[in-house]
This record gives C-alpha cells, sequence and structure tokens, in this order.
C-alpha cells in the first residue's frame, strides 16, 4: 500500500503526522509513501529536520520535485539526503510496493515567481518518459496536472486558461496508465478518460490518499493546522519583542 500525499512546503512533520493517522486508522503500516511535488527542498529545513532534530520518515519515502524547490542545489541535497529519502527523476520507472510507478515532476509555466527555470517540464522530459512501452506504468504521478481532465485553475490564475502540461496528452494516449495522480493545486480532484482515474492531492496539511494493494484509490481528510502564513509569521515575531520590551 502507497500512501500518496502532496505539497507539504517544508512542513516535513506532516509526513510522519499523516503517516501515524493512516496506521492507526488501517490497523496495519503503509509500505512506502509517495509525495507528488513541492516537498520543499531547502538546506536549512532538511539539516533541522533530519540532522539537528535527527527525525526520519517513518516509512520509506519517496517524491518527486514540484516547483518550490531549491533547484540550484536539487541534486546537491538529493545526494546530500540519501538516507533518508529517495527522488524520483523526471522520466524514470520504479517499483514501489508492487505498483509501477513513473516519476515527471516540475511544471508548465505560470509566473517567474512561482516557476523557476529548472521546474519547467520540458519535451525532453515527455520524450523520456514516451520511450517506456505502453502499459508500462501503473501509475504516473506528476506535480502538474494533464490537460483536457476538467481541472479547473485556481482564481489567482485564471487569466492563464485551463491547466496542463504540453505533452500531457501524449503520454496518456501512450503509456494508457490505469492511474494518475497530481498535487499542486492544493484541492482534492477526481476524473476519468478512457481507462485512466486521475486523482489531485489537496496540501498536505489538509489529507492524504491511499493506493491500496488491489489498485483501489482512496482518499482520506485529515486536516492538521496548517503553518501561519508570513503575514502571521512576521506578526507573531513583532508581538513577543513588543511584549519583552514591556
Amino acid at each position: 500500500m502507497i500512501l500518496f500525499i502532496s505539497d507539504v512546503h517544508g512542513r516535513f512533520e506532516l509526513i510522519n503526522a499523516q503517516t501515524a493517522h493512516a496506521e492507526l486508522w488501517l490497523e496495519r503500516p503503509v509500505d512506502a509513501v509517495v509525495l507528488a511535488g513541492d516537498l520543499g527542498l531547502f538546506e536549512p529545513h532538511l539539516s533541522s529536520f533530519f540532522r539537528k532534530q535527527r527525525q526520519r520518515f517513518l516509512r520509506p519515502f519517496y517524491f518527486i520535485e514540484g516547483n518550490h524547490e531549491d533547484f540550484d542545489a536539487l541534486d546537491v541535497l538529493v545526494r546530500r539526503y540519501a538516507d533518508v529519502m529517495t527522488h524520483l527523476p523526471r522520466g524514470t520507472l520504479w517499483e514501489i510496493a508492487g505498483h509501477k510507478v513513473l516519476a515527471l515532476g516540475g511544471v508548465s509555466y505560470m509566473d517567474a515567481l512561482n516557476t523557476p527555470r529548472a521546474s519547467l517540464l520540458n519535451p525532453a522530459d515527455i520524450a523520456r518518459c514516451l520511450e517506456h512501452p505502453p502499459g508500462a506504468a501503473e501509475v504516473l504521478v506528476t506535480h502538474d496536472c494533464p490537460c483536457g481532465i476538467g481541472m479547473a485553475n485556481s482564481p489567482t490564475y485564471g487569466h492563464l486558461g485551463p491547466p496542463g502540461f504540453a505533452g500531457s496528452r501524449e503520454l496518456l494516449a501512450h503509456l494508457r496508465p490505469p492511474t494518475w495522480v497530481f498535487g499542486h493545486f492544493h484541492r482534492r480532484f477526481e476524473a476519468c478518460v478512457a481507462d485512466t482515474r486521475f486523482f489531485g492531492l489537496p496540501m498536505g496539511w489538509h489529507g492524504y490518499a491511499l493506493l491500496h494493494d488491489d489498485g483501489r484509490f482512496e482518499y482520506v481528510d485529515h486536516s492538521i493546522p496548517a503553518p501561519p502564513g508570513w503575514w502571521e509569521r512576521i506578526k507573531q515575531r513583532w508581538l513577543g519583542r513588543t511584549s519583552r520590551r514591556q
């Protein structure tokens, strides 16, 4: 059984919290955890959690990159923390908990702030996926969603039109995966096109999903208090300084 989670943005403790919740609910361990992008792969987060606090993920942990990672240091960080996590490079096929999983991190362009150049999906990424024969993957895990499945953009990016990355229709036609899982949009989504089921994941503190051994996909709503936004953090620091002066 695989637990799928997405968009934790540096809050690695959410992964263990949701894993523990799933195992208590299931009354059995999950075999692996796969994150569909936006882990928050930045050295300060990684060093604090894994080295200073000496934390570890509860189960074997795999991830694809989203658009909020340190792409300038991605390869270095992946090697440096290979003892605690496994990166799934674009276009690679993996056997995870008895399921054949094809990985495709990255996103289509939104704006310069949210889409660093190295996060962009490109034709070479699509080509690597197309090298695998039809039926090779049971699960395709991406950060961005494919085109034409009815996924709507958030109001903030509504001016960009329907979401989806170039080449996704070719992937669908060639690979025909039974299950396609993605993150990025921070909300649940479910659709079926031909023989493929599409599942969008919420942010990690709102819940997760389970891919059962028989191929059944199940959402689990489980809310964990979200971290304060940047303005709340600034306000809390200011209030703390004010109280100390008094």
